[in-house]
């Protein structure tokens, strides 16, 4: 029988992989799945489950190992302005956990989500799904690990587009469908853009720390400004992308009106989005907002192609 100290030290290591944020690597599995599912009419429920579980255990992993490198780059330790959305989980800095049992504890997560990968390769005979699945777990270790340090080096945003958008789309697509062709792009680029936002938006309150330890963000490049600028853009981008979509394929039809619905939230985004209240202390509604978006925007597709599913079904 466990002990309350260790049951106390779990929990505190679950809660130290961000597990309500693990929703970002859930979204394009999902999409992907029910992708999938619209345009093969076949759903392996197994696949579905292992890929769930191996992405989020990779999340959790890697957002351990950032809240690691970070302590250790000094980037952490500098930051005036964390919010729930930003700043890492803060439980090095507040000494609960060492910086080392944090370390190991994204290991064994990394571990897990590895071995679970490695299942889904034995099941599927899959080398796409093993490059895929190779590319995930070093992209995210790697993003703030010596000595690539992906995060640090102008395309943190870019790798994570591609690392919780377009590839576990893909993959998702590929183990439902067992094909690999171009029928995934567009909604995995709307995943992409979705997460590229929040990540984006996430860099505001963090600027002054991520300058002073060199981090080179979009927001330390370019600036508030442009950068607000650069957040609208891609915003009504997806927009535009769902319209396209929606009007070339038959199975994206209801997935993107469905995305078009989520325009009033898109609008209090670009609100929330400005020069003026980013720059706060203790302000976060921005950060809220846009992954409330990211979040009903990846339902919407899913549902979306659930119901392509059963209005046109694959015979």
């Amino acid at each position: 029988m466990k002990s309350r100290f260790q049951y106390s030290k779990l929990t505190i290591l679950f809660l130290a992989s961000r597990p309500k944020f693990l929703v970002a690597s859930a979204a394009p599995v999902l999409v992907g799945s029910c992708l999938g599912y619209a345009t093969a009419g076949s759903f392996s429920t197994i696949l579905f489950i292992l890929a769930l579980l191996a992405i989020m255990a990779l999340h959790a992993g890697a957002n351990m190992a950032n809240d690691y490198f970070d302590h250790i780059s000094g980037n952490d330790a500098v930051n005036r302005n964390p919010t729930p959305f930003s700043g890492g989980s803060r439980y090095i800095q507040k000494g609960i956990l060492s910086p080392k049992t944090v370390l190991l504890a994204a290991l064994v997560a990394l571990a897990v989500g590895s071995a679970i990968g490695i299942v889904i390769v034995l099941l599927t005979q899959s080398v796409f799904i093993l490059i895929l699945g190779l590319i995930g777990l070093l992209g995210g270790f790697f993003y703030t690990a010596d000595p690539i340090r992906l995060g640090y080096r102008y395309v943190g945003e870019f790798v994570i587009a591609l690392l919780f958008g377009l590839l576990p789309v893909f993959a998702s697509y590929y183990l439902q469908t067992e094909m690999i062709d171009t029928t995934p792009i567009l909604p995995a680029c709307l995943i992409g853009i979705l997460i590229f936002l929040v990540i984006l938006v996430n860099e505001f309150p963090d600027l002054k720390a991520d300058a002073a330890v060199n981090k080179r963000t979009l927001v330390v490049c370019f600036g508030v400004p442009a950068s607000v600028w650069i957040y609208r853009i891609a915003l009504i981008a997806s927009f535009l992308v769902a319209a396209v979509a929606m009007l070339l394929y038959r199975w994206m039809f209801f997935a993107g009106l469905f995305y078009l619905l989520t325009l009033p939230i898109a609008v209090v985004a670009i609100r929330f989005v400005n020069k003026k209240d980013l720059v706060k202390p203790g302000q976060y509604r921005a950060s809220q907002i846009t992954v409330l978006l990211h979040t009903i925007g990846s339902l919407a597709l899913a549902v979306g192609f659930i119901i392509s599913a059963i209005c046109n079904p694959v015979v």
